[in-house]
């Protein structure tokens, strides 16, 4: 039997990650197979900690540039839509056995605990998956920062960046049909050419702390597990 390479990992799941085929909102199938998945994960004995997108719901920076609504308030709506996927999240985890709590960079007491550091690692510790929501508390901040600020508090051995692509590219690969797909990249390649990986500020922390990324697919099923397992998919960044 093989053995998981990693005992506690951040997954960066994109908004759009639980929208499925639909075209706006969750895919309640999607998020329930979506779960079952993380629970496979969980039974190699491994720690999971989710960071969740909004942009299935809202999208702070697209939607204050397309209404012409104030930055700092279209990024709290999207903070808001982050809460919404965390929940949908939690209460399918739920139903299939796995105890899984979210925790909120902004206080809504009635339905999530409050981000503690301490506390966050003491749930992963006793088993229980977690989900960050509410990105950083903060306007301006990606929830790719927010995934690469939480791994480095909580201890995370690495980030796993789910996307719909197999990797980052030179060029997008469905409009560039010989874009060249990394197997390996250096922090610094990521900065100087620009690669949509994750966003400037969560590379650069991710560097300065030392912490890799794995960019992989997680449409393919069983795909999260490989990667926990350290089958050599997507492409790496350290």
């Amino acid at each position: 039997m093989r053995h998981p390479v990693y005992k506690r990992v951040v997954l960066k799941l994109s908004g759009e990650a639980l929208q499925g085929a639909q075209k706006h909102g969750i895919d309640l199938k999607y998020c329930h197979s979506l779960a079952k998945e993380i629970k496979e994960v969980k039974s190699l004995k491994v720690q999971v900690a989710l960071v969740v997108g909004g942009g299935n719901i809202f999208r702070g920076e697209k939607e204050s540039t397309a209404f012409g609504i104030d930055r700092s308030v279209a990024d709290y709506m999207g903070m808001l839509a982050t809460v919404i996927n965390g929940l949908a999240l939690q209460d399918a985890l739920e139903k299939i056995g796995v105890p899984t709590r979210v925790l909120t960079a902004i206080e809504m007491h009635a339905i999530a605990e409050p981000y503690i550091r301490r506390r966050a690692i003491r749930h992963l510790e006793k088993g229980r998956v977690i989900i960050f929501v509410a990105g950083t508390g903060n306007p301006y901040f990606t929830t790719d920062t927010t995934a690469a600020l939480r791994a480095k508090e909580i201890g995370a051995d690495i980030i796993l960046k789910a996307t719909k692509v197999d990797g980052v590219y030179s060029a997008d690969p469905v409009k560039v049909k010989n874009a060249k797909r990394f197997t390996n990249l250096e922090y610094l390649d990521v900065l100087k050419n620009r690669l949509k990986v994750m966003d400037a500020t969560a590379i650069s922390l991710c560097m300065d702390n030392n912490l890799p990324i794995v960019i992989f697919n997680f449409t393919k099923p069983g795909n999260i597990k490989r990667v926990i397992l350290g089958e050599k998919i997507g492409t790496v960044v350290k």
